[in-house]
């Protein structure tokens, strides 16, 4: 239906409000500014409604690369981190997905929107009946292949779900996610600022290899973390085991610096007994053929929106060693293929 029709409609019928939604997305370290996005004069229903949502990018990436890479070697790996994963942690909104349920015990869906936005700014508008709403909204879901949308019928089933699989690939974009309570009021001029936080995020491991040891090759996985995330409670689910997350190689530029990086959802907040929070399985193929594995064993959780990374050297039997005091190494020589991966 065309936005004309839609406001012809709320002239003729006063009982619903008019509500303007504003779409501000920024960075952390940008001034939200007020706008005005009422384009059409409604006064004779005497309702106006504003929405503003701001996407809030809050990492620590820069720090983590400014005080894990400092000589002018690994400055330059910091750079091309920065440049693979600017789709991940970004500030501009390529599509937003609203949500908006009935408060009640049932929870259902009452009105749903999916725009395509590709700024950092804009706005349009939408008519709401005058009720409270449990709102949830998305960002970044349209060209993430590896993340789906479930349960959208009610508030408290909307989740973001993994594909399943014992080997899947790095998340592709940056999911942000953001809940609000509306009280939508008859008469009464309101604005509602909803802030987006991000859902998933990023690791790194950079594998020094200052003898020139010769690989055939070298295969990456990261696994450890969530498999779905609740969106109403804000919280992560952890079902079956923990797919591997192929780490995608990451051009450095420079022959004896190895860089390879997965996107994902985060790990635990806590360990389990003595297990690890989440690891870094490294498969080494030398030049004889024979395959070194090495798992890296990360006690530090890896929390939504951050970014960790490890630093490690290759030694000749193939095995990657690490200083980091955060991080357990476990060896296996000549390791087959055929044998049993254990998290």
């Amino acid at each position: 239906m065309m936005i004309g029709n839609r406001i012809e409609r709320a002239k003729m019928s006063c009982h619903k409000g008019f509500l303007s939604l504003l779409l501000c997305v920024l960075s952390s370290l940008s001034l939200f500014t007020s706008c005005s996005s009422i384009d059409e004069d409604l006064s004779d229903c005497g309702n106006e409604y504003e929405m503003e949502y701001e996407l809030q990018l809050i990492t620590n990436i820069e720090t983590e690369l400014q005080t894990q890479l400092t000589t002018q070697a690994e400055m330059r790996v910091a750079d091309a981190l920065r440049e693979h994963l600017a789709n991940i942690f970004t500030a501009f909104a390529r599509d937003i997905d609203l949500s908006f349920y009935d408060t009640g015990k049932e929870a259902n869906l009452l009105h749903y929107e999916s725009q395509l936005m590709n700024d950092n700014e804009k706005s349009y508008q939408l008519f709401l009946p005058m009720q409270k709403y449990r709102h949830l909204a998305l960002a970044n879901l349209q060209g993430n292949s590896w993340v789906g949308v479930t349960g959208r019928e009610q508030s408290n089933t909307l989740a973001l779900e993994q594909k399943q699989g014992e080997t899947i690939e790095s998340h592709e974009t940056g999911i942000f996610s953001a809940r609000a309570d509306m009280d939508v009021l008859e008469g009464v001029d309101q604005t509602f600022h909803v802030k987006l936080l991000m859902a998933n995020c990023a690791t790194a491991l950079v594998i020094e290899n200052p003898e020139g040891v010769e690989v055939k090759d070298i295969q990456v996985y990261a696994t450890g973390f969530a498999t779905g995330f609740q969106v109403n409670t804000n919280t992560y689910t952890f079902v079956g085991d923990s797919p591997l997350v192929h780490a995608q190689p990451v051009d450095t530029g420079i022959d004896n610096m190895l860089c390879f990086c997965a996107v994902n959802f985060p790990s635990r907040d806590q360990a389990e007994g003595d297990e690890p929070l989440w690891e870094y399985r490294v498969y080494v193929t030398l030049a004889d053929g024979t395959v070194t594995e090495t798992i890296l064993k990360i006690s530090e959780p890896l929390c939504a929106g951050e970014f960790k990374l490890v630093v490690g050297q290759l030694d000749r039997d193939g095995s990657v060693r690490t200083d980091n005091s955060e991080v357990a190494t476990s060896v296996t020589l000549d390791w087959k293929s055929g044998l049993e991966i254990e998290y």
